[in-house]
C-alpha cells in the first residue's frame, strides 16, 4: 500500500513538472516573443484626414483647418522640489513662453490625469494650434525632447448656423466611443450629430501605421513597415446652400421648419430655425454658451426637421381621404352636409368646423379645397380609427422616414391598441373624430409630411436623402410605388390644386400668382383645446404659446411634380397666411435659378443653355473654396 502511495506521489510531481516545463518553454514562448518584439519594435498609427462635405454645387460645408497639437513626454516628475520646478512644470512653461494665451492649469491637469506608470505614449496637452501660429515657434519647440509636435486638423464649418442641423458637428470622443472605434480612439474626435454622426465611419477613414525599429531607449532607428491611411473620403450633398441661406434668413422672428425636396426624395434644402453655430462645439463649448442654448425657448439645438413632432392639423386631410378610400372603397362617392358642427349620439359636445356657418353640401374635392372639418368627422365614424391609422402609417406618417440623419423620431399615429398601451384606457369615438383632422394624439415630423406629400403627388413612397454621393459613388434612390384608386387620387390632387389656385382655396391669395402651378394643403394645428361656449378667439388674440402651428405642404408643377415644399411656422396661426409667403418665395427662387425642367429638358438635358452661367458659378465656388483653404 505504501508503495502505491509513493508511486502516485512520484507520478503527480513529475506530471506537475512536465506541465510547468511545457508552459515555460512552449506556451509562454509566444508571450515572451511578443514582449521581446515590443522592446525592439514600435508601432505608431498615422491619423487619416477626415473627409470634406460639399453641397450640390461644390461649396464647402465641412472642411479641415491645418495645424498642430502639442504633447508632453510621459513619466516626467510632477512634484516640485525646493527652489526648483518639476520637469512637468518646466515643459509647460516652455510651451507658454511661445504661446502665453494657453492655460497652464488646464495643461497640468490634463497631464496629471493621463499620466501613469503604464502609459508610454506622449500626453497631448494642446489639441490644436493654427499652422501660421506654429511656423515661427516650430524650430524652438522641436528641439525639446520633452515635447512632441504632431500635425493636426480641426473641423470648420464655413456656413455655420445655416446648415447646423444637417451637417452637425464633431467633438471630443468619450470612453465608450473610443472602445467601439479604433480610429476614434486614436484621433480622439467623432461625429456627434447630423451627417457628421450618421456617416462618421465613412468620413473618418481608416488608420495607417508605421512600425519602427527602436533602441533600448525607445528611439526609432529604422522603418520596418509602413501603411498609409485611407482618408479624404468626401461626401457630396443634394443641398443647395444658397437656397438654404435664403430660407434661413426668411424666417426672421418666426420659428419653425422649411423643407424643399425633389419628388424622388433628394433634399434640396431643410432648415430648422433657429439654429446654432456648430463651430462652438469643435474645440469644446463653454458652459455659459451651452446653458444659453439649453434655456432658449426657441430650442435652437433641436433638429425640428426630424426631432420636432407636431399635430399635422388639416395638412393630413389629403392622406386621410386616401386612407378612407383604401379602408372602404366607394365611401368617398357619398357627399356630406356641413352646417358648422356635429354631435355624436346623445352627447351635447359639439365638434365644430372652422367655418362657423358651415360649408353646406360637401364632396371630396370641395372638402380639401375649403378644408371642411365636418366632412372628415363624418367619414371617420364610418371607417374607424384602426383602419385610418393603419393606412396613414403605410403612407409614411407616424413612422421613421429612413432619412440619412441620426436619431430620427417616429411621431404618433394612434389607434386603439396604442392608447391602451400608453394610457391603459379605451378609445372613444370623439377621439376618432378629432384624429380625422390631424388633432388629438396625432404627432408627425415635418419631414414625414414632406414625404407623404410626394406620395400624393407621384404615387411613390420615397426615402428622403440628404447625401447625393459617397466618395464619388451615387446613392441610389429608394422608391416604392403604391396603388390607389385613380379616381380618388385625381380628386385629391384637384382639391389640392384648388387650395392654391381657386378663390375659395385656403392658400389662393398667396399661391395663385407664381411662375409655376402649385398644388397644396394648408393646416392649422391647435396646441390648446377650444372652449365649447363663448366666442372662438382669433389666433392673434391668443397668447403666443397658445397659438396654433401653421402648416402648408405643396408640390409643383401640378401636372409634372418635381418638387415638394413643406413649411411649418410654430405658433403662426393659419398656414394660408403665415406659411404660404415663404413657400411662395421658395418656388420663385427655384424658378429663377433654373430648377424647374420641362419634360423634354429632363429627357435630353439642358446643358447648352446652362453652360456659360454654370461654368461661371463653378469658377466662383472654386475660388471661394481656395480662399477658405488658404485662410485655414
Amino acid at each position: 500500500m505504501r508503495y502505491k502511495i509513493v508511486l502516485l506521489l512520484f507520478i503527480l510531481v513529475w506530471a506537475g513538472m512536465i506541465t510547468r516545463l511545457y508552459h515555460v518553454s512552449v506556451k509562454s514562448n509566444f508571450y515572451y516573443t511578443s514582449l521581446a518584439k515590443a522592446n525592439v519594435e514600435r508601432k505608431e498609427f498615422i491619423k487619416p484626414v477626415r473627409g470634406e462635405i460639399t453641397d450640390l454645387n461644390g461649396n464647402l460645408l465641412a472642411m479641415n483647418q491645418i495645424g498642430f497639437s502639442l504633447s508632453i513626454k510621459p513619466h516626467l516628475s510632477i512634484k516640485s522640489k525646493e527652489g526648483k520646478k518639476s520637469q512637468l512644470e518646466q515643459a509647460v512653461d516652455t510651451i507658454l513662453e511661445t504661446f502665453p494665451d494657453l492655460n497652464k492649469t488646464t495643461m497640468m491637469k490634463v497631464y496629471k490625469k493621463k499620466s501613469s506608470a503604464y502609459n508610454h505614449k506622449y500626453i497631448k496637452v494642446v489639441d490644436f494650434i493654427h499652422y501660421a501660429d506654429m511656423m515661427s515657434a516650430y524650430p524652438t519647440l522641436s528641439m525639446h525632447d520633452e515635447l512632441k509636435i504632431e500635425a493636426e486638423t480641426k473641423r470648420y464649418y464655413p456656413y455655420g448656423k445655416y446648415c447646423a442641423h444637417l451637417i452637425g458637428y464633431t467633438g471630443r470622443s468619450n470612453t465608450k466611443e473610443n472602445e467601439t472605434d479604433e480610429v476614434v480612439d486614436v484621433v480622439g474626435k467623432v461625429g456627434k450629430s447630423g451627417l457628421e454622426r450618421y456617416y462618421n465611419t465613412f468620413l473618418e477613414g481608416k488608420l495607417g501605421y508605421q512600425i519602427n525599429k527602436v533602441t533600448a531607449r525607445n528611439k526609432a532607428v529604422d522603418v520596418l513597415e509602413k501603411m498609409l491611411p485611407k482618408d479624404n473620403r468626401n461626401l457630396k450633398l443634394n443641398i443647395d446652400v444658397d437656397l438654404q441661406k435664403m430660407i434661413y434668413e426668411h424666417f426672421g422672428d418666426a420659428t419653425g421648419v422649411a423643407i424643399v425636396m425633389r419628388t424622388n426624395g433628394e433634399i434640396l434644402a431643410a432648415v430648422s430655425y433657429p439654429a446654432y453655430d456648430p463651430n462652438l462645439f469643435v474645440g469644446g463649448i463653454s458652459s455659459k454658451a451651452w446653458k444659453a442654448l439649453q434655456e432658449d425657448l426657441a430650442h435652437p439645438f433641436t433638429n425640428k426637421i426630424t426631432h420636432g413632432t407636431y399635430p399635422p392639423g388639416s395638412s393630413i386631410k389629403p392622406g386621410m381621404a386616401l386612407a378612407f378610400d383604401k379602408a372602404k372603397p366607394g365611401i368617398l362617392e357619398q357627399d356630406e352636409y356641413c352646417n358648422g358642427s356635429m354631435t355624436i349620439g346623445n352627447s351635447k359636445h359639439r365638434f365644430r368646423c372652422w367655418k362657423h356657418s358651415g360649408h353646406g353640401k360637401v364632396w371630396l374635392r370641395k372638402a380639401i379645397q375649403q378644408s371642411c372639418d365636418v366632412y372628415f368627422y363624418k367619414k371617420s365614424l364610418k371607417v374607424g380609427i384602426d383602419a385610418m391609422a393603419k393606412n396613414l402609417r403605410s403612407f409614411g406618417l407616424g413612422v421613421k422616414t429612413g432619412v440619412d440623419l441620426p436619431r430620427e423620431y417616429s411621431g404618433v399615429i394612434p389607434d386603439k391598441a396604442w392608447k391602451m398601451r400608453r394610457f391603459k384606457q379605451p378609445w372613444y369615438l370623439g377621439e376618432t373624430v378629432i384624429a380625422s383632422i390631424g388633432q388629438g394624439y396625432d404627432l408627425v415630423t415635418p419631414l414625414q409630411v414632406a414625404r407623404y406629400t410626394a406620395l400624393v403627388a407621384t404615387g411613390n413612397l420615397v426615402t428622403p436623402r440628404v447625401a447625393k454621393s459617397i466618395d464619388g459613388k451615387e446613392i441610389n434612390a429608394t422608391i416604392v410605388p403604391m396603388k390607389f384608386n385613380p379616381r380618388t387620387l385625381s380628386e385629391v390632387r384637384m382639391g389640392m390644386y384648388d387650395v392654391c389656385n381657386t378663390r375659395r382655396g385656403t392658400a389662393y391669395r398667396l399661391m395663385h400668382d407664381l411662375p409655376v402651378i402649385v398644388a397644396g394643403k394648408t393646416g392649422t394645428s391647435q396646441v390648446t383645446s377650444i372652449p365649447q361656449v363663448g366666442r372662438r378667439l382669433k389666433e392673434s388674440e391668443l397668447a403666443y404659446f397658445h397659438r396654433s402651428h401653421a402648416w402648408i405642404t405643396t408640390y409643383a408643377p401640378y401636372d409634372d411634380p418635381q418638387f415638394v415644399v413643406t413649411v411649418l411656422i410654430e405658433h403662426g396661426g393659419h398656414g394660408g397666411s403665415t406659411s404660404a409667403p415663404m413657400a411662395g418665395d421658395i418656388y420663385k427662387w427655384l424658378y429663377k435659378n433654373g430648377y424647374f425642367k420641362s419634360k423634354l429638358q429632363k429627357e435630353i438635358g439642358n446643358t447648352a443653355a446652362e453652360t456659360p452661367a454654370l461654368e461661371e458659378k463653378k469658377e466662383k465656388i472654386k475660388k471661394r473654396n481656395e480662399d477658405l483653404r488658404k485662410k485655414s
